[in-house]
């Protein structure tokens, strides 16, 4: 029992550790919401194609020594909004411009790099997470981020899930169904960018998609779709922070690693969803009916 209190309460003996904690719980939550309404409209690939168009901002950043995570912000919600505009054009599906615009920005993002040499060290810790070196002015913007994330969510609640459920009837009724795409998009980019530094560029998908995949196998429900996934989010992401302390190993592929375990076992072990539920409905439905007894 004391080693495991040990476990737990050592590392916050550092400063450190209390600023990627907090990084951790918040990026956890944030992505476990907005990556609710991006796997409800089965729009899995922004996630990756977002990642991919914060890359040119960066690169330019880089180059012209701002700051980073500034400048793939700004790239990220610039091609969203292009994307957002041009995929009204109904001859064209979401994801083919999806694909074009986002392929785009990243051969972009790697022209304007080649011009710079020496820059693989230190965009690293962008394509792979540096969660243990954030500072104390990181944590405050990831927590003004996210808590705008998080009202947008709530305020734009409904009208994002009836533009997701059935955009047709969605215009039918009057809703402004493209700026409520500028608005998803805009808000996926802004929690792929304030969870950057916690798992990096690379594996920053895992973070938005998969809290909220396993949390659509656990209910039918919206509501408590959207009330798991940040719980399972921000376990995940505490819980992978805590085994990289432990085993000294990179923190953001433990956190991506963990909460892709827990999707793993529900989609085990899921009540209604799950493998093995579904493997007991079928020996059920298969199992001979009982042979009525002679009179």
């Amino acid at each position: 029992m004391n080693g495991v209190l040990d476990f737990l309460t050592e590392p916050w003996a550092y400063d450190f550790w209390r600023r990627a904690l907090q990084v951790a719980l918040m990026s956890g939550v944030v992505c476990g919401v907005i990556g609710s309404h991006v796997v409800l409209r089965g729009m899995a690939f922004i996630g990756d194609a977002v990642a991919h168009s914060v890359f040119p901002g960066v690169a330019v950043a880089f180059v012209s020594g701002f700051d980073l995570v500034v400048g793939g912000a700004v790239a990220g919600l610039l091609t969203a909004l292009l994307v957002a505009v041009v995929s009204q054009n109904r001859r064209l599906k979401e994801d083919s411009v999806i694909g074009i615009f986002f392929a785009a920005a990243f051969g972009l993002g790697i022209v304007v790099l080649s011009t710079a040499p020496g820059y693989s060290g230190s965009l690293e810790s962008f394509l792979f997470g540096s969660i243990l070196g954030i500072s104390d002015g990181d944590v405050r913007n990831v927590a003004v981020v996210g808590v705008v994330l998080l009202a947008l969510a709530a305020l734009l609640h409904t009208k994002l899930v009836a533009a997701s459920v059935d955009r047709e009837q969605a215009r039918a009724l009057g809703l402004p169904v493209l700026w409520l795409d500028i608005a998803l998009y805009t808000m996926v980019t802004l929690a792929i960018v304030i969870s950057l530094q916690a798992v990096g560029n690379v594996l920053v998908l895992a973070l938005l998609i998969t809290p909220a995949g396993a949390a659509r196998l656990l209910t039918d429900r919206l509501g408590v779709m959207m009330l798991l996934a940040p719980v399972i989010g921000a376990g995940s992401s505490v819980a992978g922070l805590y085994l990289s302390y432990r085993w000294d190993l990179a923190a953001g592929g433990l956190i991506v690693l963990t909460v892709t375990a827990v999707f793993l076992l529900c989609w085990f072990f899921a009540p209604r969803h799950g493998l093995l539920a579904k493997l007991r409905t079928r020996t059920r439905r298969a199992s001979p009916a009982p042979v009525p007894e002679a009179p």
